[in-house]
């Protein structure tokens, strides 16, 4: 079975023998770009604008994502003026490393997103990154990790199965955070990068709980659900507005819109942007940092923008 770091390895070393192919690779990793959605989600109330931005799959790493660079992100985020700024997980590269990073403290990286300023507030989850960086976490099988711990110590609050009410204008919402789905690896799997599929036989254990999560909604205002991997998104009802996931990087080598490998039960179901099944939402970031490698090819790094509910965004 092939590895997302064991095809950006081939990448890297295709890219020796193509110097501009190899700059334009690593070029692209570093690219931030914004992408816009807007539209009137489902079960939506008239007269609420949001507009929300969202981080995703940070990856915080020297020299690939240093704190420069996660300074330079933040300060465009909070240029953007969103309502409030939702992050998706994966803020750490996880146990392994590699000969391509190193590590930055927890509480660097955290000191740098604390600078995140939006009205309505500032929301994490964590991602399988974000459980996967400590081996005890793993050996235990249970929270709570370095980088939530982190997170809630700057006063960036981080959900598990959970939602808050929120109201703009006099109009209620909630958002809501699921739990991890790949917090535990299975026992016979040893790298970061194995991708299961629905007939490889492996599955990650998860913290995530949607039934929970969608008790703690007390009314009919809008629901907005953060999950970091996609992979939920069938079992997600039409009660919900809009479902954000990240995970996927958008592939992050996508050749003519295909990409090889993709972290998902569901292969390129859901590897990234803007998917409506059975009138349900799903945006998917392409997310920021990189796995293994700092390559990325056909999916630049992004941050995304929901504007929702406005003049411009017509029911979809």
């Amino acid at each position: 079975m092939i590895s997302r770091r064991d095809l950006l390895k081939m990448t890297g070393v295709a890219g020796v023998g193509s110097t501009a192919l190899s700059g334009y690779a690593v070029a692209e990793a570093f690219r931030e770009h914004v992408t816009t959605y807007a539209f009137t989600p489902p079960n939506w109330t008239p007269g609420l604008t949001l507009r929300l931005a969202i981080l995703a799959d940070l990856h915080v790493c020297d020299p690939w994502m240093s704190t420069e660079r996660l300074e330079r992100i933040v300060a465009q985020t909070n240029a953007l003026n969103p309502d409030a700024i939702l992050m998706l997980g994966d803020f750490v590269v996880g146990l392994q490393l590699g000969s391509y990073s190193g590590a930055v403290s927890n509480e660097a990286w955290a000191a740098e997103l604390a600078k995140l300023k939006a009205p309505y507030g500032v929301h994490a989850i964590l991602g399988n990154h974000d459980w996967w960086q400590s081996a005890e976490v793993q050996k235990r099988r249970a929270g709570p990790t370095p980088a939530g711990l982190a997170l809630k110590a700057v006063g960036i609050p981080v959900y598990e199965n959970v939602a808050i009410r929120l109201e703009k204008d006099g109009h209620p919402f909630w958002i809501a955070g699921l739990g991890d789905q790949w917090a535990f690896k299975p026992p016979k799997v040893e790298s970061d990068e194995v991708v299961p599929s629905r007939d490889s036989g492996l599955s990650y254990a998860g913290v995530d709980d949607l039934p929970a999560t969608m008790r703690a909604i007390e009314d009919d205002a809008p629901v907005i659900l953060m999950v970091h991997e996609p992979d939920i998104f069938p079992s997600v009802s039409k009660r919900v507005s809009l479902t954000f996931a990240g995970h996927t990087h958008g592939g992050q080598v996508r050749i003519l819109g295909y990409a090889p490998v993709v972290p998902s039960i569901y292969g390129s179901r859901y590897v990234y942007g803007h998917i409506v099944e059975d009138g349900r939402h799903l945006i998917v970031s392409g997310g920021l940092g990189c796995s293994s490698l700092p390559i990325r090819i056909g999916s630049p790094p992004e941050i995304v923008v929901a504007d929702l509910g406005g003049a411009n965004g017509g029911e979809v």
